[in-house]
């Protein structure tokens, strides 16, 4: 489909990913792409979250991006949401190099760059096709712990980690999150994998080269920016710095404020926002 006034191409469809197959949007200029972009997403957001910067991103600077939902989730899933065996290594692991894989068979001579958001660059040091990829961006991705929260957003993470939200994720078989204000519906399956790294010291740090693969990006040499909100009460900075260590030495750290583009918040969603559009020059430069 093409929207004549954005000159902007846009195609729905599914790709395989393991034996789930998930739900996609691409956005790409008239032209051939130079830079092509996997646009991964936050937990419990949902890919549709992110087509105003995806259009920004095909329409201003020429380059393709690829949204889409993880496995068992937004428009991917199939089948009783309770029933999902899917884990947030599964998204990281699986879904995240298969959505890589399917922008390399679109756009074969394009360089490739992954922009995740959250989770969407949280386990890249870990994951398998690194060796592939020509930039990683990470923008509020961290290695958050209980103790890096301010308060008082640390008793809302406090009651989120061990109050209503397990006992109704145990009750129904899968976290309500529309129900209980945090946004999508997400597999119980993935909320205890996330619970459980998000109240553990070094988050998923120990499980590395045990229940996950050995971190080797920095053996790449594939250029990493993290990108940390000086508003982001959920993945604050220091949490974002102790990820860039698994990136390696190399990786650059970018500290942000609202006010430097005229803002009055990001936090931890804002930054792909619609109003926050003075921002994304900064994430891609």
């Amino acid at each position: 489909m093409l929207d004549t006034q954005q000159r902007v191409l846009t195609e729905d469809f599914r790709f395989p990913s393991g034996p789930a197959m998930l739900s996609a949007r691409l956005y790409r200029p008239v032209s051939e792409p130079e830079i092509v972009i996997v646009l991964n997403s936050a937990t419990g957001v949902p890919r549709d979250y992110y087509r105003y910067f995806a259009q920004w991103l095909a329409e201003e600077q020429g380059m393709a991006c690829l949204t889409y939902d993880y496995r068992d989730f937004g428009h991917s899933l199939s089948g009783d949401l309770n029933k999902s065996t899917v884990t947030m290594a599964d998204w990281a692991l699986i879904d995240m190099p298969a959505a890589r894989a399917e922008m390399r068979r679109r756009f074969p001579k394009a360089k490739q760059w992954t922009i995740g958001h959250s989770v969407g660059a949280m386990l890249g040091p870990v994951q398998p096709d690194i060796g592939q990829i020509d930039r990683m961006i990470g923008v509020c991705s961290g290695l958050v712990t209980l103790k890096d929260h301010p308060w008082p957003y640390r008793a809302l993470a406090w009651l989120f980690w061990y109050g209503h939200a397990p006992l109704l994720a145990r009750l129904l078989g899968y976290l309500p999150g529309k129900a209980i204000g945090f946004g999508t519906d997400l597999p119980a399956s993935v909320y205890w994998q996330w619970r459980k790294w998000c109240t553990a010291p070094l988050n998923y740090v120990p499980e590395i080269g045990l229940d996950l693969p050995a971190a080797k990006w920095s053996e790449t040499g594939t250029p990493a920016d993290l990108f940390a909100f000086e508003d982001d009460e959920m993945v604050p900075s220091d949490a974002v710095w102790r990820l860039a260590d698994l990136y390696g030495p190399d990786t650059k750290q970018h500290l942000l404020s609202a006010s430097e583009f005229g803002l009055t918040e990001v936090g931890h969603i804002g930054a792909f926002a619609r109003r926050n559009a003075a921002v994304w020059p900064r994430l891609i430069a």
